[in-house]
């Protein structure tokens, strides 16, 4: 539960004020010195209490905007929470004052005033608190140029604004508070088109595009629910000239998604109870060791670390349909890299050895392997990786180029296993092969499931199911 009250102003009592929160405070006041007392989201019940919102407050100012900018007037929305705000351990680890505070940021949101609106709608309060969940139940945080696939209008509404990229806030600047440094990371929302556009090419260049489409975004990038046209719409030839030239010469900056996705090991029969290869999709998999399976994830996560941070799982379950996805942008490069320089030996091989693997099956949900040609296309052909993580468990599968170190999947032995996470290596020549076969995944609603490519050369078969199939725990 949450109720809508003033702030209060700290000014006055500064020594009653958390030091976390009287920082953050601060540079609100920096910003918005007419409105020392905004209007506040609270939760009743404090999450370090028992509550079930993480984010103590959402403070909502009146920003006036600057027509000869084209910044319209909105609301803008500052999360409160995500990091240090009492430094007594409470909510985060007290880690000292040089590092981040708590998450190292707080969200904020940019939504434009409807004319005659008096009061800031709340339901952006609500919106950034699911956000806050994820980051607290998974210790995932987020980074500018990152996407979050929401797939419903974020306002309940018949609005076609349903996803979100993330950036910097253009106006308030990091803090430095008594336990460390914070961050402001706003919301942008976006229409399906334009998600899809930052998933094959990189958030940073779809945002920049929004930038420059006053009624889009602008400048400030501000969220207008009520806007019924993408930004490609508004301006067909963005989409040629920038996007698909961007991906063209840049290739997509996404490295993976969480996905329904599942892989079964076709080079011996299922019933081979003994053999590692049990632990697959297909049939009951064995269970690992609780040690076993955190060395699996700490390979995982090591192996992602190429762009810097491991993907993450989905926000929550009923919103989410099957991907999420992270665009970590930075310097193109041909030679990726599976491995960091603290990953060698992680995974000793007497606990979890490499098995190669002559036939696999793949399995992907319609939204999963919609992602399949963005992942060949964008990441394999210039020289990368591209990973598709289980929402449900430890299952992995990880494509690879040839042009990848440290991958334990080679041009002799294609397909290997390192417990539930598969590595494909696939050429050039058999990207450029799948790619003629998977060119209607872009249509798949038209196709009636499940649907099944197949390549009898490689012993490589992809079948595209209903989502039904990963809900069934015996699948």
């Amino acid at each position: 539960m949450e109720e809508l009250r003033p702030s209060g102003a700290p000014q006055p009592f500064p020594s009653l004020f958390p030091p976390g929160l009287h920082a953050i405070y601060g540079e609100c006041r920096r910003l918005y010195p007419e409105q020392p007392n905004p209007l506040q989201v609270t939760a009743i019940v404090k999450y370090w209490l028992g509550g079930p919102d993480p984010l103590d407050y959402v403070s909502m100012y009146r920003n006036l905007g600057n027509p000869t900018l084209d910044v319209p007037e909105h609301w803008h929305y500052v999360s409160f929470g995500l990091s240090d705000l009492y430094g007594d351990n409470r909510v985060h680890e007290y880690t000292g004052s040089e590092g981040p505070s708590g998450f190292g940021f707080e969200l904020t949101f940019r939504l434009k005033r409807e004319v005659g609106e008096s009061a800031p709608p709340t339901w952006p309060a609500e919106l950034m608190q699911g956000l806050a969940r994820y980051v607290f139940q998974s210790e995932n945080t987020f980074c500018s140029g990152d996407h979050v696939s929401w797939h419903s209008p974020l306002d309940n509404s018949e609005s076609r604004i349903q996803h979100m990229l993330l950036t910097e806030d253009p106006q308030l600047q990091p803090v430095k508070t008594p336990f460390g440094m914070v961050s402001f990371l706003q919301i942008v929302g976006v229409c399906t088109e334009e998600l899809h556009a930052a998933q094959q090419w990189n958030g940073q260049g779809i945002l920049e595009i929004l930038r420059t489409v006053p009624v889009a975004g602008g400048p400030f990038l501000i969220t207008d629910m009520r806007r019924g046209e993408t930004v490609f719409e508004i301006d067909p030839h963005l989409q040629q000239e920038r996007v698909d030239k961007g991906i063209e010469m840049e290739g997509s900056n996404l490295s993976g998604v969480s996905a329904k996705c599942a892989w079964d090991d076709l080079s011996r029969p299922p019933e081979d109870e003994d053999d590692s290869r049990s632990i697959c999709i297909g049939t009951q998999p064995r269970r690992l060791s609780g040690k076993d399976t955190e060395q699996i994830r700490e390979a995982l996560r090591r192996g992602l670390e190429i762009n810097s941070k491991p993907i993450l799982p989905p926000i929550s379950a009923p919103r989410h349909n099957g991907t999420h996805g992270i665009n970590h942008d930075r310097i193109p490069s041909r030679k990726d890299s599976l491995e960091s320089e603290s990953s060698a030996g992680i995974i000793p091989h007497e606990l979890i050895r490499t098995r190669q693997l002559e036939s696999v099956h793949l399995k992907f949900n319609q939204e999963s392997g919609a992602l399949i040609p963005l992942c060949l296309r964008g990441r394999l052909l210039h020289g990368r990786h591209f990973t598709f993580k289980s929402i449900t468990g430890d299952i992995a599968i990880t494509f690879v180029s040839t042009g990848v170190e440290g991958a334990f999947a080679t041009e002799e032995h294609p397909y290997a296993a390192h417990g539930p996470w598969l590595q494909i290596l696939l050429t050039e020549e058999m990207v450029e092969k799948m790619l003629e076969e998977l060119e209607d995944l872009s249509s798949l609603e038209d196709v009636k499931l499940p649907k099944e490519y197949s390549w009898p050369e490689k012993k490589l078969k992809i079948s595209i199911v209903p989502d039904t199939v990963f809900d069934d725990p015996l699948h």
